[in-house]
């Protein structure tokens, strides 16, 4: 496979907008973290965020954010090539269709590996970025036809429209009793489920969200460090740091003057 081009993380102002009549002279997966609009045959259509979204080579792209919202996304340009497209194809994957994904940062992952390789000077890159869009051509085709693991528990619908939330705007104040109030269960119905579900813990996961939201901020803005924990919910910055620091093993500050490539769409 062919990997042409690739991103991760990007976050764009109000007023962007992707406008290609001919296509972009490749395939296109998009994996939305933000709600947009994509026109298909002249008809505007609300893709919302934590969706796959694949335009094939040559299609039109047009797609923008919503009115007064920012735009985030991950991105990869690429080609089949030999069988590749017959193997994709087998996996039953639509083109030109939102596909919601349950476990968004699971792609996002991916992605952030293929453009790792892509732009590394690995010497099997091309061969680990192919095998990590199987990866995701793999995922997506069990989502799309293998029989959810919950599939009627209403309880499992709730929580994940939660979870949702909770990686749409992780700056919310959100606690175990306010978010277990919201979906009218007790405090330690609410954590046992969640942990069952989703294989973490809430409080795991909300601070998972949010040191993905301020790694996308330190990478993609100018905005101050003590600014940036302010947007991710943050009110002490100390407290920010120290979880940051966890998280990715150096401080918030370092992490904005790594040299992490940050690649035009």
């Amino acid at each position: 496979m062919e990997i042409r081009n690739a991103g991760y993380n990007h976050c764009h102002d109000t007023d962007f907008i992707i406008d290609r009549p001919k296509g972009s002279g490749d395939n296109l997966l998009l994996l939305l973290k933000t709600d947009c609009i994509v026109t298909l045959d002249g008809v505007d259509q609300l893709v919302p965020a934590n969706s796959v979204f694949l335009y094939p080579k040559d299609a039109p792209q047009f797609y923008r954010t919503c009115p007064q919202q920012l735009f985030a996304n991950d991105w990869v340009h690429f080609l089949f090539e030999g069988e590749e497209f017959s193997q994709f194809s087998a996996r039953k994957i639509p083109f030109q269709t939102p596909i919601p994904v349950q476990e968004p940062n699971f792609f996002s992952h991916c992605i952030k590996e293929i453009v790792y390789e892509t732009y590394s000077q690995n010497l099997y890159r091309k061969e680990s970025a192919s095998c990590y869009m199987t990866l995701i051509w793999d995922k997506l085709s069990e989502q799309l036809y293998q029989n959810p693991f919950f599939p009627k528990d209403s309880r499992y619908e709730m929580l994940a429209t939660i979870r949702r939330k909770m990686y749409r705007s992780p700056w919310d104040s959100r606690t175990v009793d306010n978010t277990a109030h919201e979906v009218r269960m007790s405090r330690s119905a609410f954590q046992k489920l969640y942990k069952q579900f989703f294989g973490i813990t809430f409080t795991q996961d909300l601070i998972q969200s949010r040191m993905e939201y301020a790694a996308m901020l330190l990478q993609s803005t100018d905005l101050g460090v003590a600014k940036v924990a302010e947007q991710c919910g943050y009110r002490h910055y100390e407290h920010f740091e120290r979880q940051f620091l966890k998280r990715y093993g150096i401080s918030p500050k370092a992490y904005r003057t790594q040299d992490i490539p940050l690649f035009r769409r």
